[in-house]
Order: C-alpha cells, then structure tokens, then sequence
C-alpha cells in the first residue's frame, strides 16, 4: 500500500494550507462570534478550486479526486469548523446530481455550485425522522406537470442561503421515497428562523417550510421511488467529509497542545515534562494517527470505485470520537485558559460535539458497520 500522496495532491495541499492560514484563520473567531456565514470565504475557496476540487472539469470543476477533497476539507477544519462543514454540505448536492442526475440538471444546476457562486443544500432530516430516515413524513403528490410538497426539514445546513436544495419526499408506500430539486424561490416555500447552536456557528441551520411547494416534475433527481438510496449514497460521501473536518480539529488542538506544553513553566520546568500530561500528547496522536488512515482508506476506495459504506462509518465515527477526545484533552492541558474564549480551545471544543451527531451519529454509524458485518438475516 503506497501511502504517499501524489504531486498533485501535495499542491492541493499546500495551497489549501496556505489558504487556511492566511484568509480563514484570521476570521475565524469572528465568524463565531459573529454566527454569520462567510461568503467572502466562499467565494475565496471557489476561485482557488476548492469547492469543486473533486468533480469534472467539464461541469466547472478541478478534476481532482476524493482524497484530494479529503485534504481541503482536513486543511480549512484546522482553522474554523463551520468553513470545513460548510465545504463538505456543498459537495453534496452537485455530487447527488452528477451521480443520479439527467445530462440537463447536471449542465443546468451543477456549475453554478462548482464556481462558488451558489450554495446548495440537502433535506432529509425532519423533526420526527432523524436517524429513522425512512420514516419521513413530507410528501410529494403529482399534479399533472409538476408535484406538490408538503412537510418540514429540520437542522438544514445552508437552507435559506442555497440556490436550490435536493427535498426527499414521500411518493409511496415504505421507503417509497423520491428526491427533488427544489430551487429557491418555489411558491409554498419558506424557511424558519436560524437556529442558535452551541457551535459552528458561522454554518447557518434552519428549518425548510413546505407547504403545497410546487416543483416542476423535470426536477425530480433519479428515479421515482428510488430516493432513499440516493439519500443513503450522499450520506456515505457526506461521512468521509465529516470526517476529515474531525481530523483536522484533532489535528488543530494537538499542536495547540504541543506548543502550550514546551512553553508552560510548572514546579520549575515545562509541563510537557510531566509524565501524566504528555501521555495525553501520546493519546491525542495515536489516535489523530489511525483516524487520518481511517479516513484515507474510505477516500481511495471511494475514488477507486470499490465498496466503501462501512469503511465511510468506522472513519466518521472514529474521527469523530478522536476529535472530542482530543479537544476535551487540550482544554484540560490549558487549564483556565483552555476554558476562555480569547483561546481557540474553547471554540474547538464547542464545535467537535456535533461531529458525533450529524452525517448519522456515533449510534447509527456503529449500526451501519454492525449491518454490512452480519448481513441480512
């Protein structure tokens, strides 16, 4: 197994390094305090490739792969997490449509994400169907040329900022269930008011409002009943994502860890001399270690075309566990300062939580690799 990257991946790297110290970094708190989406950041990562790093050129992209994604998000998630998850939410649309999509809505919609110009989002989540997400309740009913829905989504990243978002609705019986272009704008559609969150706050989340939303049947994504395993696709893509925002975050409050234990003099000498303290150091790279090969793995056998829904969950739901294990751990080594909002422990450790909830929590993830373990029964 050939464990270096490419040249080209290692420039992808380096610029969306460069990048992150240079354009997000500086912003970073501010975007916090501030809960608002940055565009100005957007648009940055648009015009240096990075939003479409890994789709085709011929639809406006950097004809890059899935480890090359991989290593934008991990760089932008070192510096600010609502950028990182940001990035990731807005791979996913374009992915779906790329994927499932007819030659028309790939030309028409795809483009205009890939340049930076435009947001998307995904609606799967209702206030009743969360991990169960075959039980949603919004429905899709035909009406000559168009279908009409009906139904709420919650926890919406990007909604009332997207051009269009990808809805899931009922149009059947049990996972009868149909994915649909609904672009801003659509008569019956409306959003709720952002929610107040405990972190990645510059990452906008509101509920999407359907209430008889007229969308014409061209914009019906795939085939007619078969949207739940488009769903289920964009969720295994959307789990390595997820998971290389999670690196990053570890790999972020490790080194703030590193350079706070050589500098901190205790009872005479750097605390980094303290067994007990540089055994967490120990911990936190162990584990940042085996998660960035968890994560690596899930790309390439992405990229390469083969199986990758079980490796997808053990990478989201061990980097996710890594990056809270290594956020608690920092704020512990600062002490009180790790508690204060002037150091960027306490926005770290704000953030990492929902790692281990969105793009399926740790519970449902462990379900996920049980299943592909035991088969159907």
């Amino acid at each position: 197994m050939d464990f270096e990257l490419t040249k080209e991946q290692k420039s992808i790297q380096k610029i969306a390094q460069l990048f992150g110290e240079r354009i997000v970094e500086p912003l970073a708190a501010e975007i916090d305090r501030e809960k608002k989406f940055s565009w100005y950041i957007f648009h940055a990562m648009q015009r240096h490739g990075m939003v479409g790093v890994s789709f085709p050129e011929l639809y406006g992209g950097s004809g890059g792969d899935e480890l090359s994604r991989v290593l934008v998000i991990e760089e932008m998630a070192k510096h600010c997490a609502s950028t990182a998850v940001t990035l990731s939410v807005a791979q996913i649309a374009p992915n779906c449509i790329l994927t499932y999509g007819t030659e028309e809505q790939k030309r028409f919609f795809v483009p205009p994400l890939l340049s930076g110009e435009d947001l998307s989002a995904f609606a799967l989540t209702e206030p009743n169907a969360g991990s169960d997400a075959s039980s949603l309740l919004t429905s899709a009913k035909q009406d000559g040329d168009y279908f009409i829905l009906n139904g709420t989504k919650s926890f919406i990243t990007g909604g009332a900022l997207s051009r269009f978002i990808i809805v899931f609705a009922r149009t059947g019986g049990p996972r009868k269930i149909s994915a649909f272009i609904v672009e801003k704008g659509a008569s019956g559609l409306s959003y709720g008011k952002p929610e107040e969150k405990l972190g990645i706050n510059g990452s906008e989340t509101v509920e999407v409002i359907l209430k008889d939303c007229s969308v014409p049947k061209e914009n019906m994504l795939g085939e007619r009943d078969k949207g739940f395993n488009i769903a289920m696709t964009a969720l295994d893509s959307g789990r390595i994502g997820i998971a290389a925002q999670s690196l990053g975050i570890a790999e972020r409050v490790l080194q703030e860890s590193v350079k706070y234990m050589r500098s901190r003099v205790q009872f005479g000498k750097p605390i980094g001399m303290q067994q007990g303290l540089s055994w967490y150091l120990s911990e936190m790279k162990a584990r940042v270690e085996a998660s960035r090969n968890l994560i690596y793995k899930a790309a390439w056998l992405k990229q390469k075309g083969l199986p990758f829904t079980m490796d997808a969950a053990i990478a989201k739901l061990y980097a996710s566990e890594t990056a809270n294990f290594c956020a608690h751990k920092a704020v512990q080594i600062h002490g009180g300062y790790g508690f204060l909002k002037d150091f960027v422990l306490e926005r770290f450790y704000r953030d990492a939580k929902v790692l281990e909830i969105y793009e399926g929590t740790s519970e449902i993830n462990k379900l996920v690799i049980a299943r592909s373990l035991l088969g159907p029964f």
